[in-house]
């Protein structure tokens, strides 16, 4: 086992180093991509373009540049992000500082939804998996197929257009729209319900997904030898299903919910525009618009950092949930 986990973190290191090099490729060499250039505005003189790569470190051998850069990957203070690079041009506010004060509320939608997709689409995958083709089935299938099929955008503006503006024309009250006021802390604004609206929104294409994966994967592994040898000893239904069958059948969930919080911890980028949440989404969207590149940058170096990670974790869960996995 150890030594699995050692290779592992070596291969997460090798591919945020190719992240690194792909994205100081992309915003740093490309001739489209020139820093300077963007820094410099609308009047650029060659004087002016001089000073500023002069500041910015880019008259520097190339080895050096990337080694600024690729600072930003070290999770450690002071080096994550640094400010020598990771800056808005038009301000000069450190990428860190905006990504740090706006992450709680990211993981705040992130976890609350992500709680919420489980709770509805694992119960409803395994019972539809048990009771094949009854009612309850049929149903479960058709929400799989409504949440695969409605884009969560779509899902968002129905959610606030009913819960919201209707609900407070038809009873006087409704559940909170978007934003968070000014002066709320997150706890307050969790206590408050502002965030039911983004988790079940964001939940409810999750949901599906994991309910047809889940009814599969346990309509399979039923099928299994094991199962019919547990069967054959007696034990009853229940603990055939859920000690043996539900417990092999997790095992591809648990790597898709791993990469899915890992990719939401990154920015949920539609969720959080269309609810006016702050968070990395809404700020990815704002640097998107606004051609803030270093704030582009920071959201990719951290969204790799989350994903990667979210792989090693997900590999060590493995060999808890699946007594057939083993790391050698």
């Amino acid at each position: 086992m150890g030594r699995y986990l050692i290779r592992r973190a070596l291969f997460l290191v090798l591919v945020l180093v190719i992240v690194s090099l792909l994205t100081f490729t992309i915003f740093f060499k490309l001739p489209a991509g020139d820093p300077a250039r963007r820094v410099a505005g609308r009047v650029i003189t060659p004087e002016t373009l001089v000073a500023i790569r002069h500041n910015l470190g880019l008259d520097k051998p190339l080895w050096v540049q990337y080694g600024r850069f690729a600072k930003g990957l070290v999770p450690w203070p002071g080096l994550f992000l640094n400010k020598q690079v990771y800056f808005n041009y038009a301000n000069n506010v450190p990428v860190s500082e905006e990504i740090y004060r706006r992450l709680p509320v990211t993981i705040t939608l992130a976890i609350g939804a992500s709680i919420a997709w489980l709770l509805i689409g694992l119960p409803i995958g395994i019972v539809s998996a048990i009771r094949r083709r009854s009612l309850f089935d049929r149903a479960g299938m058709l929400f799989a197929l409504f949440g695969v099929s409605a884009p969560i955008f779509w899902l968002a503006y129905v959610m606030l257009y009913i819960f919201w503006f209707k609900f407070q024309q038809w009873f006087g009250w409704s559940l909170p729209g978007s934003g968070l006021p000014t002066g709320e802390s997150l706890m307050q604004s969790v206590l408050r319900g502002r965030f039911l609206l983004p988790w079940f929104a964001l939940a409810l294409s999750f949901a599906a997904f994991y309910t047809r994966m889940v009814r599969g994967n346990l309509i399979e592994t039923m099928s299994e030898d094991y199962i019919r040898t547990a069967r054959a000893k007696g034990l009853a239904e229940r603990r055939v299903v859920f000690r043996h069958g539900l417990r092999a059948a997790l095992t591809p969930v648990v790597t898709m919910f791993g990469l899915d919080l890992a990719t939401l911890l990154g920015g949920a980028l539609i969720t959080e525009t269309v609810f006016n949440l702050p968070g990395i989404g809404q700020y990815t969207y704002n640097s998107v618009t606004s051609s803030n590149f270093p704030g582009i940058m920071g959201v990719t170096v951290l969204a790799s950092f989350f994903i990667v990670v979210a792989n090693l974790v997900v590999d060590i869960v493995y060999a808890f949930l699946d007594p057939r996995v083993r790391y050698t």
